[in-house]
C-alpha cells in the first residue's frame, strides 16, 4: 500500500457529527424502548424513525453511529496489520470484566462496566503478549486459548449473577449479543467521549500510527515509541471495543471491527482515504442496523448491524472499480479479446508479408490457415477485426483499414524486437524466444519499445533475419497503399 500522508486526516466535520450525535443522547426524553413498543405497521416504524420521534430511537441511533466511526477507524489499522484475531479475542477477553463492572453495585452501571471490561481486555492482550514472549507459541495461539478462557470465565461469571434476585433484571445478558434498545443517556454519553478519543488521537499521532504499522524497523531507527503506540492502539481499541458491546453484543463485534474497514481496503490503496472510508461505512452500518431491526417488533440490532456492513462488503467484493469481481473479469475478458484481435492482425500481416505486400488483402482460406483454426473460426475472427474497425471483411477477404496495418506492424515490431533482446541481452538462443515473446508482445508500451529500439540501436532485422517494422510502418499507411507499393521498411529511427 503507497503511503501518502495528508496534512489533516480527519476533518472538522467528524468531530461536528460526534458532538451532534453526543447532543442528541443527552436530551431528557422519556419513552418506550424499541423492543417495548407494540406491533405495528412498518411503514409507521418507518416513519417514526425517521422523524425520530422516540427517545429510545435517538438513543439507539446516536449510540450505533458513534461505535461504527470509532470502530471503522481502528479496524483500519487492524486490517492493514493482520491484526483481525486481536480484535476478535478482545471483544470475548472483556466479557469478565463487564461481569464484575456489573458486581461493583449490582446495576448496569455504565462507568463501572466499562472500567471493569477495559481492564479486562487490557489483560487479556497482556496474557497474549507474556504467552508469545515467554513460551514457544505462537501469536494465533495465544489469542485463541486467551479469547477461549476468558470468554469462558466470563460466560460463568454471568451465569452466576443471573440467578441473583436482581440479576435477570439488570440486563447484563444483552451484552452476549447486544440490544441497542437498552441503550441510554449514559452508555450514549460514554460512547461519544471514546469516539471523539479516538478520531483525536489518530487525527494528532496519525503519521505515527502510520509508520508503525508499515515499516516497524524504520519506525524504530527514528527514536519513536513504537511499544508505547502499539500499547496506545490497543487501549483505544479496548475503549471501542467496551463501548459496542451494549449495542452489538460480544459474539459479534468483531465483525464492526473488521467487515468495514476490510470494506474500504477493497475500495481505494490509500490509508487515510481507507481510515475515512471505514468510518463512513461503519456510521452507515451502524444507522442501517438500527433502522431495519426497528421496523419490527424485539429485533434484534446488532445483527442487523453486521447484516448491513457485511451487504457493503459484498457490493464492494462484485463491483469495488479496482479490486470487484465484475469489473476484474469485464478487464480480463477484455484483454483477451484484444489479445485474440491483435494475434489475428499479426497473422493478416505475415501473409502479406509473405507475399513481399504486393496486395492488401487476404481470403478467410489463408486466415485459417496462417491462424490453424476452421474458417468458420476464421470468420468470427475477421468480424472481430471488423467490429473493431482494424478491417473490412467483403465476400470473404479481410483487408486492413489504417489503423488496423498500423496496429498489425506495432505488435510484429514489439515481437520481434523482443525476441532480438534477449537473444542480445539475456543470451537466449533464437529457438527459444518466440513463446516468451508471443506473451510481451501484447504489453509492452510505447516508451518501453522506443527503449529496447535504442539498447539494439535501431536495428533492423529479428534473430531470424526478418525484417523489423520501422516508424513508418508503425504510423503509416500500409506498403500496397504507397505509391509505387514498395517492399522495404527503413530504419527504426
Amino acid at each position: 500500500m503507497r503511503l501518502r500522508t495528508p496534512n489533516v486526516l480527519l476533518p472538522k466535520s467528524w468531530v461536528a457529527c460526534v458532538a451532534v450525535l453526543l447532543l442528541a443522547g443527552v436530551l431528557p426524553v422519556s419513552a418506550a424502548k424499541i423492543g417495548d413498543m407494540a406491533e405495528t405497521d412498518w411503514r409507521t416504524q418507518a416513519v417514526r424513525f425517521l422523524t425520530l420521534s422516540d427517545p429510545a430511537v435517538r438513543y439507539a441511533l446516536a449510540g450505533t453511529a458513534l461505535l461504527g466511526v470509532a470502530c471503522g477507524l481502528l479496524g483500519g489499522f487492524l486490517v492493514v496489520r493482520r491484526m483481525a484475531l486481536v480484535g476478535d479475542a478482545l471483544s470475548h477477553a472483556v466479557l469478565p470484566g463487564v461481569a464484575l463492572g456489573f458486581l461493583w453495585n449490582m446495576s448496569k452501571d455504565p462507568v463501572a462496566i466499562f472500567v471493569g471490561a477495559t481492564i479486562a481486555g487490557l489483560l487479556g492482550t497482556g496474557t497474549v503478549f507474556l504467552i508469545t514472549r515467554t513460551t514457544r507459541l505462537k501469536e494465533d495461539s495465544a489469542l485463541g486459548m486467551v479469547l477461549a478462557g476468558f470468554f469462558g470465565a466470563g460466560l460463568c461469571l454471568m451465569s452466576m449473577f443471573q440467578r441473583l434476585p436482581s440479576g435477570g433484571k439488570a440486563g447484563i445478558d444483552k451484552f452476549l449479543f447486544g440490544q441497542a434498545a437498552a441503550l441510554g443517556p449514559g452508555d450514549v454519553r460514554l460512547m461519544a467521549v471514546v469516539t471523539l478519543l479516538v478520531v483525536m488521537v489518530l487525527g494528532v499521532a496519525y503519521k505515527e500510527f502510520l509508520l508503525v504499522s508499515f515499516d516497524p524497523g524504520f519506525a524504530q531507527v527514528s527514536a519513536l515509541p513504537t511499544r508505547w503506540l502499539q500499547h496506545l492502539l490497543m487501549l483505544l481499541l479496548a475503549f471501542s471495543v467496551v463501548i459496542a458491546l451494549q449495542a452489538v453484543g460480544v459474539v459479534l463485534v468483531s465483525a464492526m471491527l473488521i467487515t468495514p474497514a476490510a470494506t474500504a481496503y477493497l475500495l481505494t490503496d490509500r490509508m487515510h482515504r481507507l481510515l475515512l472510508i471505514g468510518a463512513l461505512l461503519g456510521l452507515v452500518s451502524g444507522v442501517s442496523g438500527a433502522f431495519f431491526s426497528f421496523l419490527g417488533t424485539n429485533l434484534p440490532t446488532g445483527p442487523f448491524m453486521v447484516l448491513s456492513a457485511s451487504g457493503l462488503f459484498v457490493l464492494a467484493f462484485f463491483l469495488s472499480p479496482s479490486r470487484g469481481l465484475v469489473p476484474r473479469w469485464w478487464r480480463s475478458r477484455g484483454q483477451r479479446v484484444r489479445i485474440a484481435r491483435e494475434n489475428t492482425l499479426k497473422a493478416v500481416y505475415q501473409i502479406l508479408e509473405d507475399e513481399a505486400f504486393r496486395r492488401d488483402s487476404i481470403s478467410l482460406r489463408e486466415l485459417a490457415e496462417k491462424r490453424r483454426v476452421t474458417l468458420e473460426a476464421a470468420g468470427g475472427e475477421a468480424r472481430s477485426l471488423r467490429r473493431a474497425e482494424f478491417a473490412t471483411l467483403d465476400d470473404e477477404t479481410v483487408c486492413l483499414t489504417p489503423s488496423g496495418w498500423q496496429r498489425a506492424a506495432a505488435i510484429v515490431r514489439n515481437h520481434r524486437l523482443w525476441e532480438l533482446y534477449l537473444t542480445h541481452a539475456a543470451q537466449v538462443a533464437p529457438d527459444h524466444v518466440h513463446d516468451d515473446a508471443e506473451k510481451i508482445e501484447h504489453v509492452l508500451g510505447e516508451d518501453a519499445v522506443r527503449q529496447l529500439e535504442r539498447r539494439l540501436q535501431f536495428a533492423d532485422t529479428d534473430p531470424h533475419g526478418k525484417p523489423i517494422p520501422g516508424v513508418h510502418a508503425v504510423h503509416g499507411p500500409s506498403p500496397a497503399a504507397r505509391p509505387g507499393k514498395p517492399t522495404g521498411y527503413g530504419g527504426n529511427r
